[in-house]
This record gives C-alpha cells, sequence and structure tokens, in this order.
C-alpha cells in the first residue's frame, strides 16, 4: 500500500498516479499550455485562481505571469506536492486550497485577495477574479453553474472541458449544438471557443478531444429575466422535448403553463417553432410574460 509520504515524493518526482474518482487527465504538451497561457493575456496585478491543478503544468507558467495566486486542489496528495515544489520553493505569494471546487465560496475568495467586501458587485473591475482550470469532465456542468452564482466578482473564466460541450455553451441558436447549456451560459455571459486540444495532450490521454473556451460575465445583462429561476426551469423543459413544438412543450410540462398562441405572438415566438430556433432576448422575454400572467 502507498504511504502519504511516498505519494507525495512520487507527485515531486512527476509520477503521480491519475485518479479515475477525480477525473485526472494531467495536460502535458508543452504547446497547448503556452497556447492556453497566452489566450489567457494575464496582468501582473491579476487576481488568478487556477481549479484543478493536478501537477502544475499549467500552474507554473501562469504563476510566472502574475504577482500573486490561488489554486484550488481536490486530492490531498497533489496539494501537498504543488505546496512543497511552488509554494515553498518558487513563490510566496502562491496560496492552495485543499478543497473541492463545488463546495468553495467564491466571494471569501474575493475578499481575501483584494481585502475588499463582496457586497454584491465588486467595487472595481480591475480587482475581480480570474479563473483558470481544466475542470473535471465529470463534474463539470454542475460547477460551471455554482461559479455563476459568484458571476459578480469575476471578470472572466478560461477552462478546458470536452469539445463537445465546449460546441454546446458556445452555440449559435439554430444550430444542431444549441441547447439549454447554450441559453443558460450566454444569458450570463458572452462565451468564446478558443483552441481544440487533441487527446494526446494528456496523460492518460481522455476518451473524447477538449476544447479551451471563455466566459466572461455580463457586468450588465444585455436581457434580464425577472424570475431566474422561472427561466431556467422554462429553458430546461423546453430542451428536454427539443423535438415537439413551443406550444406542445406548454402543454405536455407540468412545470409550464398552458399558453395561447397570443401569449407567444406576444413575445415574437411561433408556437410552430422548436426550442434550438427561439434565442436568449426571446426566453427572457417569455419568462417575463410568464411572471406577469401570474400576478
Amino acid at each position: 500500500m502507498t504511504t502519504h509520504s511516498a505519494t507525495i515524493r512520487a507527485g515531486l518526482k512527476g509520477q503521480h498516479q491519475p485518479r479515475k474518482r477525480f477525473g485526472q487527465n494531467f495536460l502535458h504538451d508543452s504547446n497547448i499550455i503556452r497556447q492556453i497561457v497566452e489566450s489567457v493575456r494575464l496582468q501582473r496585478s491579476d487576481n488568478l485562481v487556477e481549479i484543478g491543478p493536478g501537477m502544475g503544468a499549467l500552474t507554473e507558467p501562469l504563476l510566472a505571469e502574475v504577482d500573486a495566486m490561488t489554486v484550488i486542489e481536490l486530492d490531498r496528495d497533489l496539494a501537498d506536492s504543488l505546496r512543497i515544489r511552488i509554494g515553498a520553493n518558487s513563490h510566496d505569494n502562491f496560496n492552495i486550497i485543499q478543497a473541492n471546487a463545488m463546495n468553495v465560496d467564491y466571494h471569501d475568495i474575493y475578499e481575501q485577495v483584494t481585502d475588499l467586501k463582496a457586497t454584491g458587485v465588486a467595487q472595481s473591475p480591475a480587482s475581480k477574479l480570474r479563473i483558470v482550470g481544466n475542470l473535471p469532465y465529470n463534474i463539470s456542468t454542475p460547477l460551471l453553474f455554482h461559479l455563476l452564482e459568484f458571476a459578480d466578482v469575476i471578470q472572466d473564466m478560461h477552462f478546458m472541458l470536452q469539445k463537445e460541450v465546449v460546441e454546446r455553451i458556445t452555440a449559435e441558436v439554430g444550430s444542431k449544438t444549441y441547447g439549454r447549456l447554450s441559453v443558460i451560459m450566454q444569458y450570463y455571459c458572452d462565451t468564446d471557443y478558443l483552441l481544440t486540444v487533441p487527446k494526446g495532450a494528456f496523460n492518460p490521454p481522455p476518451k473524447v478531444t477538449s476544447a479551451v473556451f471563455r466566459l466572461t460575465p455580463h457586468v450588465t445583462k444585455p436581457v434580464q429575466a425577472n424570475d431566474e429561476k422561472q427561466f431556467a426551469v422554462i429553458v430546461r423543459e423546453s430542451f428536454n422535448h427539443r423535438r415537439k413544438t413551443m406550444r406542445a412543450i406548454f402543454k405536455k410540462s407540468t412545470l409550464l403553463p398552458t399558453l395561447s398562441d397570443d401569449d407567444f405572438a406576444a413575445v415574437d415566438i411561433d408556437p410552430q417553432a422548436r426550442p434550438e430556433t427561439i434565442d436568449v432576448t426571446q426566453f427572457v422575454a417569455l419568462s417575463n410574460h410568464i411572471a406577469a400572467l401570474s400576478y
């Protein structure tokens, strides 16, 4: 049985055994690493947070670009390895949080690194967190939704996920990949597909091709849902029945009201249209119209 100290020594030598339960695939391609770092376009004063640093392939080149950095690592052995190898030897302003990123309060991190209060809106856009990560693919979607709860203190997010998910997040209305994830992410953020990452860039190679993308939370949303929880339900239920027309979806779902053709016309939606043809603005208008009907 491998002891904790033996595992740390292996990590220091670059021999950490990837753990399936943590969804670990370690990036090692230097060209891809360089492209990712360049795409983030860091400034020295940025408040950088890396989720899932692993063995530090991205961590060290990112840290070279900023004055201070916080990393969040679930694996205790990897966190200890980074603490010894980078924290003690390379940089004084290198903070390691050994935790599940899904359970982290990013308002707390913001307050710790800026000495400002997170009171709903960051006082200075320049002080907001910049988040980078090679996310565990098995928890990527819930983690993205968790991070959106802290969008007021986040300047932008650069993540690597499976290419299929990135294509869905950045999809244009009317495309085959446009769906719930597209609408929700684009309601909260500008989305940009940055680069494709081949399987061979990782050890062990994952079963899917990956991609890097950028999320930039809207400081002021282009459109505002009066009830964001209701908006989310409408989007989810619509794409749960994506092959049906909007009229049929609202008749079928027990979570949605039955709407007349006049209701759809009021928000410029054809009741015969299918969800993949409805843009973010129309979904918001539909949600707000339904909210008004309930009063």
